[in-house]
């Protein structure tokens, strides 16, 4: 008979070919972007456009692929094709032109353009925008807020959903992370609602409640990341490329106008479809406003650090709505930073220990120079060229509904927003600017708004979404299910409601 050792240990020969298994796959990985960008690289370069701007295109996919796959954190590939391309810009980046011209400084200006991400404004914005979530958590202030609607909200499956949905959208504008929203804060406050119900992950029982919460909350998330130009990461980053490619602001207060009905819309309805959609089984429970009032108390009163972020963050969203003619917006929260570091809501190891900011802010600087290099070298603007032709004999109209079914439906194939915005935006844009009579800030808002209900779609669509969907609640055929009935919802949403509304605003 086996000992208990000799039946839950693993053979090492089992390990071993697990173990060479997986680095096999991690040196595919890895190799992948490399293979991608070469094999392009031999490609025969498209008639109208200089050949170092095919080359500096081909080196723009492989680090595309490498967002898609991540071999490595996705700063580092970002940073790998800066470098590279940087370190080739001779062949990459600037025309036989430019170089023929003896003032033209090459090492120089290479270095310049590898920096010239860190100097642009919207990353600044998403990091600071990021030390504000850093508050939120350490003073425990959205916490308290979610607490505060499940206590009150939270007797009824139904209302609970509500409650859920609310406390996303209370602390969607101050959170530029739909990961540390939904994933940090929401996620595990509503990981101990279930038990409370004798409902339980990986079993029968998760469809007492568990499961109805744990798509509200994914949902939510997704529908608040589109409301607030503040809510979603790449929503900042779509702002820098629309602003490179065609030259259009978008404010706070405009992001917000132009999703206000579609996003009000889908904030008051979208837990009562999840009830019809997806039931819970338990309707009532008067256990849940116990134990949130319990929690409540362990908090104890709002602290002296809870009233200062409340008054810092409300300012910084002030100075984005009515004041970005008189302060950047990167610079007010800059200033609520500056403010959180000299009031003590943060001490200066909160921020150099922040790794998700650092990481992101890393991150989107490389991403903003490379897609600022698309254009440079000429690529968008053959590409809206040849987009154009494409385009050709369709109306205004029809033109910006197909842009936005390719926009959102290609999200299939990106497990990253961030990778999917740097890919696609700069192009649907270019080609959009070719289309005669064409209103251009209808179509930026309407390609940018859709950026974060598009998520909802697959199980690794935005941000949160594994981790909803390793909850263990919501098991693969469910998910798959109620992302395409949701994900037809919302863009059903976008075409009926978001672009005829957004057409008579703009």
């Amino acid at each position: 008979m086996l000992t208990m050792k000799e039946k839950t240990t693993t053979p090492p020969s089992a390990s071993a070919a697990s173990a060479k298994g997986g680095n096999k796959n991690h040196l595919i990985m890895m190799a992948l972007p490399i293979i991608v960008a070469v094999l392009l690289l031999f490609v025969p370069v498209p008639e109208g456009l200089p050949p170092f701007a095919w080359h500096y295109f081909a080196i723009f996919v492989g680090v595309i692929v490498g967002l898609i796959f991540e071999p490595l954190p996705g700063a580092v590939i970002g940073l790998t094709g800066v470098v590279v391309i940087a370190l080739c810009s001779q062949w990459l980046l600037f025309s036989p032109e430019q170089l023929a011209d003896p003032k033209f400084k090459l090492a120089g200006q290479s270095f310049k353009w590898a920096v010239s991400g860190f100097g642009n404004s919207t990353v600044w914005l998403i990091f600071g925008a990021f030390m504000f979530a850093a508050g939120y958590d350490k003073t425990q202030f959205g916490r308290r807020l979610a607490l505060i609607l499940v206590k009150y909200l939270g007797r009824r499956s139904l209302t609970l959903g509500y409650a859920i949905t609310f406390a996303d959208l209370l602390l969607a504008p101050f959170t530029p992370s739909n990961t540390a929203r939904s994933g940090g804060t929401i996620y595990p406050i509503i990981a101990n609602l279930p038990p409370l119900y004798g409902s339980k992950p990986n079993d029968p029982s998760a469809r007492r409640i568990g499961s109805y919460l744990m798509w509200v909350a994914i949902t939510a998330t997704c529908i608040t990341s589109s409301m607030f130009l503040s809510a979603l990461a790449p929503n900042l980053l779509a702002l820098a490329l629309v602003k490179s490619t065609v030259g259009i602001s978008i404010s706070w207060g405009n992001w917000f106008i132009a999703f206000l009905p579609l996003g009000v819309l889908l904030i008051l309805t979208m837990p009562l479809l999840a009830y019809w959609f997806y039931p819970p089984e338990v309707k009532i429970n008067d256990e849940v406003p116990l134990w949130a009032s319990r929690e409540l108390e362990k908090l104890g009163k709002m602290s002296r650090n809870e009233i200062l972020l409340l008054v810092f963050v409300c300012c910084a969203l002030l100075m984005w709505i009515f004041a970005a003619d008189f302060i950047e917006p990167a610079l007010a929260a800059l200033l609520v930073v500056v403010l959180m570091l000299w009031t003590g809501v943060l001490t200066w190891n909160d921020i150099t220990s922040n790794k998700p900011a650092w990481n992101t802010f890393v991150w989107f600087a490389t991403l903003v120079a490379l897609a600022d290099g698309l254009s440079s070298t000429g690529f968008i603007a053959w590409l809206g060229k040849e987009g154009g032709v494409l385009m050709t004999g369709i109306s205004p109209g029809m033109a910006t509904i197909a842009l936005l079914l390719t926009f959102y439906l290609l999200h299939y194939l990106f497990a990253s927003t961030t990778a999917h915005t740097t890919a696609l935006l700069p192009a649907m844009l270019t080609i959009a600017a070719t289309i005669p009579g064409i209103n251009m800030e209808v179509v930026v808002l309407v390609l940018c708004t859709s950026l974060g209900v598009m998520g909802i779609i697959t199980p690794y669509g935005t941000g949160p979404s594994p981790i909803y969907y390793g909850s263990g609640y919501l098991p693969t055929k469910d998910y798959w299910r109620l992302g395409t009935i949701f994900g037809v919802i919302f863009l059903a949403a976008l075409l009926l409601i978001g672009y005829p509304w957004i057409t008579m605003m703009f």
